[in-house]
């Protein structure tokens, strides 16, 4: 215990001592209105107030707070469950812990510095540092939407984002599931919490709101203020990019730096309980409505329309991994259904309310196909220990999701296109091939800086704390080695 305070007490000071630094470099700027994801006729975010005339909607408010709350339950317990069945029963509680500590961790940090450099003005790669602590925030705090003089509670939009970075997090332990140290798992989420999410984040889904927007000066203005992608019309809905490429990538190279499992490719691993794994993943997907359809800020057609792209291009991931798994093995699994259903779920994340429903099952049928070609041929061609598959789930089904968001947006395949806020009317123009290549620079940006970050927050780790367990504690089990304790009694 003294060793876990001693680490969590390091983690900290480096952290603090980062986000000095970052002071002395980020630009600090006036409250500006925020935004967190890219939607059709928008792609909103919060801070000064709108108009002073501008009202929260109670309507809106409690819908927000509800898709807050589904957020959570995606995180705990359905990613913790998700994950805790598909590990061995000697690892079952370690992976509870640090889904559910790390998740603790990160809403901390979310409200000492992650909000503000994620969510205020700054630079076109970080925020300033002007709501520190929440600071100036109250209960009447406003946060814009991505309709004209619309707004919500700053303190529900903030909740909001805290549970995706939280989750963001999360999602990366299971790459490395069944042998990494606890408190090692802790200060690496810290450390790249900091330095990738904040940063894509901002990049991906800061700007000043609508409201300002009157003409094509103001929004020259607007757009010049924004983050580097969001200025460059990069569409992210609910996560694409900033979610789930970025914490596949930093599990990647978690899987490459810490090596292989001991007995791996020797020795059965299979999943102890795909019972649990099943009631996690239909929990990620009850989750999940809360995760996309809450990203449009606002309880109207665009929420209705991300709440169905969910259902439907979850469901078609679902059928397509096991039709992939009964050709290929003669037997379609309750693993591969589970495993579908969340390569759907990631995989419609940044089109959600960008495309129609025929679009949602063609993205889920990719995303399926692809995912299940992820977690057997390409770790195969990888050659990395990746425990629970977050890259060929999360890194293909990201990057598949958000460039076949730039396809079926158009008009023309039944998408909402991108609102013209001038003309308060979906733009005339769109071009396919143009936005395909927006979402590339998208998702190209995310993995290099990721892949960066974890890089280097991984040996700063390594040389503080040790990455890796011992062997003995390995195959003893990091329930009962770290924690103490057991998952079940025999």
């Amino acid at each position: 215990m003294k060793k876990l305070l001693a680490s969590l007490a390091l983690g900290f000071g480096l952290l603090l001592g980062g986000t000095a630094a970052m002071a002395q470099t980020a630009p600090t700027a006036d409250v500006k209105v925020t935004a967190p994801a890219a939607a059709p006729a928008a792609a909103a975010a919060p801070a000064a107030a709108a108009a002073p005339a501008a009202v929260p909607n109670k309507g809106d408010t409690a819908f927000m707070t509800i898709s807050t709350v589904l957020v959570i339950l995606m995180t705990i317990p359905g990613l913790a469950l998700f994950y805790g069945g598909l590990v061995r029963s000697k690892n079952m509680l370690s992976v509870l812990m640090q889904v559910f500590v790390v998740s603790s961790l990160i809403y901390v940090l979310w409200v000492i510095y992650g909000y503000t450099v994620a969510f205020s003005g700054g630079s076109p790669f970080f925020g300033g540092f002007d709501k520190l602590f929440f600071k100036g925030i109250t209960p009447d705090s406003i946060a814009a939407t991505f309709s004209k003089g619309v707004v919500i509670p700053e303190f529900t939009f903030a909740a909001f984002q805290a549970t995706f970075a939280a989750i963001t997090c999360a999602l990366i332990v299971g790459a490395f599931a069944e042998r990494v140290r606890f408190s090692a798992v802790l200060l690496f989420c810290a450390i790249w919490f900091t330095f990738s999410y904040l940063p894509v984040a901002h990049m991906v889904w800061y700007w000043d709101g609508p409201d300002a927007i009157t003409d094509a000066a103001t929004l020259e203005t607007v757009t010049a203020a924004a983050g580097w992608l969001w200025a460059k019309g990069a569409l992210d809905f609910a996560g694409g990019t900033v979610v789930h490429i970025n914490a596949a990538v930093a599990g990647l190279v978690g899987a490459y730096v810490i090596g292989k499992r001991t007995g791996y490719g020797k020795e059965s691993m299979a999943p102890h309980s795909l019972t649990l794994t099943m009631v996690g993943a239909s929990l990620l997907w009850v989750g999940w409505f809360g995760f996309n359809a809450g990203s449009n800020l606002e309880a109207n057609g665009v929420a209705a329309l991300a709440f169905v792209n969910t259902l439907v291009a979850t469901a078609a991931a679902t059928l397509a991994w096991i039709t992939g798994e009964a050709l290929s093995k003669g037997k379609a699994s309750m693993l591969g259904a589970a495993s579908g259903a969340v390569a759907g779920l990631v995989a419609i994340t940044p089109a959600c309310g960008f495309v129609g429903p025929m679009g949602a099952i063609a993205i889920g049928v990719a995303g399926g196909f692809l995912c299940l070609w992820g977690v057997n041929g390409l770790k195969r061609l990888l050659g990395a220990d990746d425990s629970l598959d977050v890259f060929g789930v999360h890194g293909v089904g990201g990057i598949v999701g958000a460039l076949l968001t730039g396809v079926f947006a158009a008009p023309s395949l039944g998408g909402t296109g991108i609102f013209d806020y001038v003309a308060n009317a979906a733009s005339a123009d769109y071009s396919i091939s143009g936005q395909v290549l927006i979402q590339l620079e998208a998702v190209v940006t995310t993995i290099v800086w990721s892949g960066v970050v974890s890089y280097i927050g991984y040996k700063i780790v390594d040389m503080v704390l040790g990455l890796r367990v011992s062997e003995e504690e390995e195959r003893e089990g990091l329930d009962i080695s770290s924690h103490g304790e057991t998952a079940y009694h025999r």
